[in-house]
């Protein structure tokens, strides 16, 4: 007698909560997100953020109860808010006493995603990642939402009906693929941005034999990323794909698309053998900068 395969377990969307204001955009996001995948909704609110975190908690409006009291309070609310966006949603709350970044590590481990917020500075500088977020999104093996917005900003309906991704080679597979699903997800198009500063394809003043194998090689990684996103345009016939090549600097060229996008997919690559992920430029640049929400995707 045969017995069925136990099911993988990554039906589970993991949102980390910290109580500032745009975790309850990024809990939005993951009810979002968990409808899609028919999925369980986890929500991890780490109560030593409240002592760690002077964005998270203000101390001083709370004197006599304990943080670990207004942890659970925020996660009452949060239980609440999600309920309130979809009855039928099957919520896990978590609250841990261990510190944020570890435990959503942990927790998020076999999650189909973890979601989290960005938190705003003021003035001009825009929505910048908080040191939680960039430490996430630095070692996190699975699949990362980043959500921009603030309390005033739901996550409401798609208002583009499109997917981006950016794609620079045939190492970005992982990515292209989650892009293409998330496209299916949301019955929406999917824009594969092909971002190659042309000082990579003409190779710049290097001398002639340098240039030729730079540009010899631009060529061939070209090569496989069309081919790449060819296999996937075929297996995912259903979605309207359009492919755009530029020689811009590829960071403006990603910021400026996501204007027009719900969503923006990108591989990150372990670069060392150093402890964790290391950022790239055009990363940092779509984390703290891009019109949308930011999906990271790990590729080892």
């Amino acid at each position: 007698m045969t017995h069925p395969a136990k099911p993988v377990r990554d039906g589970r969307v993991v949102v980390g909560l910290d109580g500032s204001d745009s975790a309850w955009a990024a809990l939005d996001g993951a009810v979002a997100e968990a409808r899609r995948r028919h999925a369980t909704l986890e929500i991890v609110h780490a109560w030593p953020w409240a002592r760690t975190d002077p964005l998270a908690f203000d101390p001083d409006s709370e004197p006599r109860r304990p943080a670990v009291e207004i942890a659970r309070t925020v996660l009452r609310l949060a239980m609440s808010r999600a309920q309130e966006q979809d009855p039928e949603l099957r919520i896990v709350p978590t609250l841990t006493a261990q510190d944020a970044v570890p435990e959503l590590l942990r927790i998020g481990g076999d999650a189909a995603l973890i979601v989290i917020g960005t938190r705003g500075l003021g003035g001009f500088t825009g929505l910048l990642l908080g040191s939680v977020g960039l430490r996430l999104a630095a070692h996190t093996r699975r699949p990362l939402l980043v959500v921009r917005g603030g309390p005033t900003t739901r996550y409401g309906p798609e208002s583009h009906g499109k997917v981006l991704v950016g794609v620079e080679s045939g190492a970005d597979a992982a990515a292209a693929r989650f892009a293409f699903e998330e496209a299916k997800r949301r019955r929406a198009r999917l824009r594969v941005l092909y971002a190659w500063p042309r000082s990579r394809v003409f190779a710049g003043e290097h001398a002639l034999p340098a240039r030729e194998v730079v540009a010899l090689r631009a060529e061939r990684e070209q090569t496989v990323a069309h081919g790449m996103v060819a296999g996937l345009r075929e297996e995912f016939g259903q979605i309207r794909v359009r492919e755009h090549t530029t020689h811009t600097a590829p960071a403006h060229a990603l910021v400026e698309a996501s204007r027009a996008a719900d969503v923006l997919v990108l591989a990150v690559h372990r670069r060392t053998p150093r402890l964790g992920m290391q950022l790239g430029p055009v990363t940092h640049a779509a984390l703290h900068h891009a019109h949308c929400p930011v999906v990271l995707v790990p590729v080892e």
